[in-house]
């Protein structure tokens, strides 16, 4: 598992401050302190790429829609088929939250 190369100290305290984060208004702070403005919104493209492709979206349509390349899109593509499940875990999650926000 590719994951094992991540693991150590310094991983584990960022990941550690990050769950220390209350609202998003703290995330906001957080990492525009930790991150350029290219490295968040790469970030944010490949989790809306990903939320795109679990919709059946095109690739045509994800590149037109988020300004990503098809290199990013396979990629993410390729870790919603064989990586950790993560990413359908937070767009499972998030889709959960929405929800009982509309029935609110």
């Amino acid at each position: 598992m590719q994951i094992e190369k991540l693991r150590g100290r310094e991983l584990d305290q960022l990941f550690e401050a990050i769950l220390t984060l209350r609202n998003l208004e703290e995330c906001y702070l957080f990492f525009d302190d930790l991150c350029t403005v290219n490295e968040i919104q790469s970030l944010a493209q490949r989790l809306e790429v990903a939320r795109m492709l679990k919709e059946g979206k095109t690739y045509h349509k994800i590149e037109s829609g988020t300004g990503a390349s098809t290199a990013t899109i396979s990629r993410v593509k390729r870790c919603l088929n064989y990586g950790n499940d993560a990413y359908q875990l937070v767009l499972d999650r998030l889709k959960e939250k929405e929800n009982l926000k509309e029935q609110q």
